[in-house]
């Protein structure tokens, strides 16, 4: 028997506070205080790591390749030589791309940008890095390196590791071979850019990123400061220690060996022996005494 709403504020159920379903038009129970709150649902705000060695965007996930050794780097504070020629990143950036389409075609590419407008300096006795000044980064625009093997099916990105280890950083601002132009003393990040073909660009030839079509992605342990020489011995040594281009320099010993050897085998002439008679040498110191 139903209970008209008077009797039903007094009943039972109401007084002790039990929950009740009742009936909604599509036949349907509804929780009591639903309705409106329900379906006000905030939208989900996308996450992005600083760190960790993962970032996604709008399910494109991008992991950095060697995050281990750039957060060793990191906590000592990482630094990078910038020289006139150009000179190539260590650790450099590697990247594994996943949620890509497999059959669409995607540039992926690299530039290097200022983390703030901040100009640094090193204190030796505390090793470490000071706010020296502000700089101001709107005279150099990001230059776009496109990966050499861009463009390709996302099925081709998705199997392989993708290398920038041809990146090279320069402090030349009249630069004309590609590089990364950077100032020294300044403090960067590299971004990775994974970029939808469009046929109504020739990516291939662009040096800045697109309006459209591109998601971007960071790394917090891969940032760093450029310089000319390294400052911090810990750095200098970390980097002999795990780059596989400074052996020399991790085995003084053998390359010496390797050098002697040579030096033996090289079929050296002895020195001229000069006779000093020959110039008069002699009778010239008499003549000197002499007097």
């Amino acid at each position: 028997m139903a209970l008209s709403s008077r009797a039903h504020a007094f009943s039972v159920e109401a007084l002790v506070g039990r929950s009740a379903k009742r009936k909604v038009p599509d036949g349907t129970d509804e929780e009591p205080g639903s309705g409106c709150r329900q379906s006000r649902r905030a939208p989900e705000t996308e996450k992005r790591p600083k760190s960790g060695g993962e970032s996604r965007e709008a399910g494109v996930q991008v992991e950095l390749q060697g995050s281990e050794l750039w957060r060793r780097f990191h906590e000592i504070g990482t630094e990078m030589i910038i020289t006139k020629a150009g000179r190539r990143m260590f650790p450099s950036v590697r990247v594994k791309v996943k949620g890509l389409e497999p059959l669409k075609q995607y540039y992926i590419a690299i530039d290097v940008v200022p983390v703030d407008s901040k100009r640094y300096r090193y204190v030796y006795h505390s090793s470490q890095w000071m706010v020296a000044g502000n700089t101001d980064h709107s005279c150099i625009t990001p230059r776009l390196y496109i990966h050499p093997d861009s463009p390709c099916s996302g099925e081709t990105w998705m199997r392989q590791i993708i290398s920038f280890d041809r990146v090279k950083l320069t402090n030349n601002e009249m630069d004309d071979k590609g590089h990364i132009i950077l100032q020294s003393m300044h403090k960067y990040k590299p971004r990775v850019h994974v970029i939808a073909q469009d046929s109504r660009f020739d990516l291939a030839q662009i040096q800045s990123l697109p309006a459209e079509g591109v998601q971007s992605f960071s790394f917090q342990e891969t940032e760093f400061t450029t310089v000319t020489a390294y400052q911090n011995q810990q750095i200098t040594k970390l980097k002999i220690d795990r780059n596989p281009f400074a052996k020399g320099f991790r085995d003084p010993g053998r390359n010496r060996g390797v050098l002697d050897g040579l030096l033996e085998t090289y079929p050296w002439r002895s020195p001229l022996a000069l006779d000093f008679k020959a110039f008069g040498a002699d009778s010239q110191g008499k003549s000197f005494s002499a007097a």
